[in-house]
């Protein structure tokens, strides 16, 4: 009985406690998708975002030691610095990539590598030294390190298509757009993949324009 009651403990506890972790963070995940996709208006893009964003340190202090809520509450600071674009978000900024470097001591791995992908993203979108981190070497580091890990991926396809567009690479871009444009949906991220998949049309189709046009240059 002694044996089956810590068996018991072992094993089951750990893999209901995983199952909590994941129910607790698609829930933050949906209401972000539906904050940064649906919401209309800048000011109510913020209030609701600001409210997640407790929502979201809470999962971190419930799951101790795990990357993915990190990552989450990360993802969710960025997204209003994103939205607020003053130098007021800097301090989230700030944070946000203080739980990525955590997250990514823990499990580089975790979600199929996005703590590098939106680290590598931030690097890129904020400003560089005085004012910022920036650092357009080490965005590109961070978001090949996702490829490595999620090669077929809508997100990290995606970004790294998008730094490259930024970089004035419009060819190598587009094929890493249409990559994230292939990508198939995944699973309860309908929301999130629908708006995904609009910036990646975007995106792909300045890549696309900006390379004629500087194709026409070069005649």
């Amino acid at each position: 009985m002694i044996f089956t009651a810590l068996f018991f403990t072992l094993v089951f506890i750990p893999q209901s406690y995983a199952a909590d972790m994941t129910s607790d963070l698609q829930t933050i995940q949906e209401e972000w998708a539906r904050i940064k996709y649906q919401v209309q208006g800048k000011d109510a893009k913020i209030a609701a975002i600001t409210k997640l964003e407790p929502r979201a340190a809470q999962e971190v202090t419930k799951y101790p030691g795990k990357a993915e809520p990190l990552i989450w509450q990360a993802i969710v600071l960025a997204t209003d610095a994103n939205i607020t674009k003053s130098l007021s978000g800097l301090p989230k900024v700030e944070k946000a990539k203080k739980l990525l470097e955590d997250s990514l001591k823990i499990d580089p791995s975790a979600m199929d590598g996005s703590a590098h992908m939106t680290l590598g993203s931030l690097y890129y979108q904020v400003p560089g030294w005085p004012v910022g981190f920036g650092d357009d070497d080490l965005a590109e580091k961070h978001l090949k390190a996702a490829l490595q890990i999620n090669p077929d991926g809508m997100d990290t396809n995606y970004w790294y298509g998008a730094f490259l567009l930024e970089d004035g690479r419009y060819d190598d871009a587009a094929k890493y757009l249409q990559k994230a444009l292939a990508a198939p949906d995944r699973a309860n991220r309908r929301v999130a993949d629908a708006g995904r998949r609009n910036e990646i049309k975007d995106a792909l189709a300045k890549a696309v324009a900006s390379q004629k046009t500087k194709n026409r240059g070069n005649e």
